[in-house]
């Protein structure tokens, strides 16, 4: 007996450890590793062949695939003559905030010559995300998807689709763009706007030397497909629609929705909306179309239409569509604010959710554009914005700036002082008819590096009230670091006496985008449960780099699951 329990113990153990593992792969993940190599391209669009900074000579970049649950592990090499960061746009990067990407917020650039691993986990997050620079313009061209599927074993909360596409809409520059952000910060203007919009990098057929690149989606007739519809636009919102069909909003900002059905999509830049299509029309070829929402009343932006060509698989369409022309789509007016907002506040959680109600941090900050004189002795060459003066933005009054010597969040971890002051005003200095006509008094912001702090676990409330000051529109606000319910939207100026009615307590949108509507103002809530320092900023990046954002820091909790991991050993120094 004796004798045989020795043979068994050892192959009991030896199932438990196989057991065990097996459990802790459902349970830990998989761990994916890619190498991402930063490089001038060769890229031919519009007749003209430019020098573009690609990841991997690929434009757009590679489409990563994981699930929920598992890690990344990214290997950024530069071999471009520029800096270059890459952020994960919209995952939590809980604990990992050294991964987060945004140039001197949580890391120094990577110098050309130079590599940074990113190594992350996702955590609770199932849907559309993407991956983009963080640093300059090179944005323009460097991003690409990020698909989040279930953890093995589980299902999307809706019909499994037969396949799935990510459609990533984009802004294309015939010329080089960081030419064209460095000719506007030089200058005080605002920047040229682009030369055409794309989708998966293809401008389409509207444009010259295009037609036969243009995107194509092959569905099969019957079949429902997903599209994981991305605005990688780097200074418009955009309308997207495709011809005669309708769309099913599931999911966006890889957080489920209460599906329903529209015709036309609403994204700014950041922005994700994963959509079911059911291919339901007769066989032929349907035009799929994006092009601006343009909310900022006289200002100028690229009024050109992307298309890609949503093309149906069947023997009764091979033979007849090759001669007819796609079917054209109705798109909205550029400025048609009524169908964006219709659109906005549609969105609801799939069921009950916690939002934060007692409130420890109620935040108020005005967002909006602004004007600086020309600084004494400047020349006029350098002072090219409206009446002689510099194109600025800002948050409360304050145009934020970047320090460059270190990042912030190496600053704060280890308390390097003059890189920042954490007096960033929990409301506006100064109280104005927000969205009327403003005095010229306050159209010129302070500039400084002011961050605000939270301590762990707080209950934030941000109202973000838009402004008037030299021009109103829609401001895609992004927050690092967190996703956050929207609980209400409006027009005017936010009054709390009157607006407060109009939360939505119950099944709110989490996103990690909010679109503040022109003239309007958005109120978000989230808990402070990720240490480390975050960005906030509108991410149309012409405004960035103007000055409209800020930076939460949020403080360690009290264990070391609720405190910052160490920086790893390559992070890059200034």
């Amino acid at each position: 007996m004796k004798a045989f329990n020795s043979i068994a113990n050892p192959l009991s153990s030896f199932f438990f450890v196989c057991i065990l593992l097996l459990f802790a792969n459902a349970a830990f993940g998989k761990t994916h590793y890619h190498d991402f190599v930063i490089q001038a391209t060769p890229v031919k669009r519009l007749c003209k062949t430019h020098n573009t900074i690609t990841v991997n000579g690929q434009f757009p970049g590679p489409t990563l695939e994981v699930n929920n649950g598992d890690t990344l592990v990214v290997n950024v090499v530069n071999k471009a003559r520029y800096n270059v960061t890459i952020h994960w746009h919209g995952v939590r990067q809980m604990r990992t905030a050294w991964a987060d990407g945004p140039e001197f917020v949580t890391q120094c650039p990577i110098r050309p010559g130079k590599s940074y691993t990113y190594r992350f986990t996702i955590q609770g997050q199932e849907g559309t995300l993407w991956w983009h620079a963080h640093s300059s313009w090179l944005r323009t061209t460097v991003y690409g998807a990020l698909i989040i599927h279930p953890k093995e074993g589980e299902s999307y909360p809706f019909v499994k689709p037969k396949r799935e596409t990510p459609i990533m809409l984009g802004e294309w520059w015939d010329t080089n763009p960081i030419d064209v952000v460095r000719r506007a910060t030089r200058t005080g203007a605002a920047p040229n706007v682009s030369d055409a919009y794309t989708i998966n990098g293809q401008p389409g057929d509207l444009y010259k030397c295009s037609s036969k690149d243009t995107t194509i989606v092959h569905v099969d007739a019957g079949e429902t497909n997903l599209l994981r519809v991305i605005n990688a636009a780097l200074n418009q919102q955009l309308f997207f629609t495709v011809a005669n069909h309708k769309l099913t909003v599931v999911g966006a900002d890889a957080s489920y929705v209460k599906p329903f059905t529209t015709s036309v999509l609403m994204l700014g830049p950041g922005q994700t909306t994963d959509v079911l299509i059911k291919a339901d029309q007769p066989p032929a070829k349907y035009y799929m179309a994006a092009r601006a929402y343009a909310s900022a009343q006289g200002a100028p932006f690229d009024n050109t239409t992307t298309t890609a060509i949503l093309e149906y698989k069947t023997a009764s369409c091979s033979s007849n569509c090759v001669k007819t022309n796609p079917v054209s789509p109705s798109l909205p007016a550029y400025n048609d604010t009524a169908t964006a907002t219709a659109f906005t506040t549609k969105f609801r959680s799939p069921r009950k959710v916690e939002v934060p109600t007692d409130i420890d941090e109620n935040l108020f900050f005005t967002v909006g554009l602004g004007l600086n004189n020309c600084p004494k002795g400047a020349r006029s060459r350098n002072c090219q914005g409206p009446n002689g003066t510099r194109f600025t933005a800002s948050m409360n009054n304050v145009s934020f700036v970047l320090p460059s010597n270190f990042s912030l969040l190496q600053a704060h971890h280890q308390g390097i002082p003059g890189v920042f002051s954490t007096d960033f005003p929990a409301k506006p200095p100064v109280k104005f008819d927000y969205t009327g006509n403003v005095s010229r008094s306050l159209w010129q912001p302070i500039r400084g590096t002011k961050l605000y702090k939270l301590k762990y676990g707080a209950r934030v409330q941000v109202v973000l009230q838009g402004t008037s000051i030299f021009t109103a529109e829609n401001h895609p606000i992004h927050l690092h670091g967190y996703d956050f319910y929207i609980i209400a939207e409006g027009f005017g100026n936010f009054n709390p006496k009157r607006d407060t009615a109009k939360f939505n307590l119950v099944d709110p949108p989490l996103r990690n985008t909010a679109s503040v509507p022109v003239k309007g103002w958005t109120v978000i809530r989230f808990v402070a449960d990720n240490p480390g320092v975050w960005l906030m900023h509108c991410h149309l990046d012409v405004h960035i780099g103007w000055g409209l954002g800020m930076a939460f820091i949020v403080e360690n909790g009290v264990s070391e699951l609720e405190s910052l991991e160490a920086p790893p050993v390559d992070l890059p120094v200034c």
